[in-house]
């Protein structure tokens, strides 16, 4: 198998280049979030009933000394409805 062959049901491979829906999910579903900002750098997404994401993010602490690190945030979007994180894993 090639890497660049997908399998069925899978996440997709990790890419840089975020569609409009991806930016858009990611946004809706960190809006309003307090005390770490979160910066996309890279997803991944899996067809489901909606869209399942994962997106690797920069993180930044909201403290006094920030504190920088990433997370892999996971974010579902169903078909009708907001986009909601399901979760937030630090890396």
């Amino acid at each position: 198998m090639s890497n660049s062959t997908n399998l069925v049901g899978a996440f997709s491979p990790y890419t840089c280049k975020m569609s409009a829906e991806a930016e858009g999910a990611f946004k809706e579903a960190v809006d309003g979030l307090l005390g770490v900002t979160y910066s996309p750098v890279a997803v991944s997404q899996q067809v489901v009933a909606g869209m399942n994401y994962k997106f690797f993010c920069n993180t930044q602490a909201a403290t006094r000394y920030p504190n920088n690190g990433a997370a892999i945030v996971s974010v579902y979007k169903p078909l009708k409805g907001a986009a909601h994180i399901t979760h937030i894993q630090e890396v």
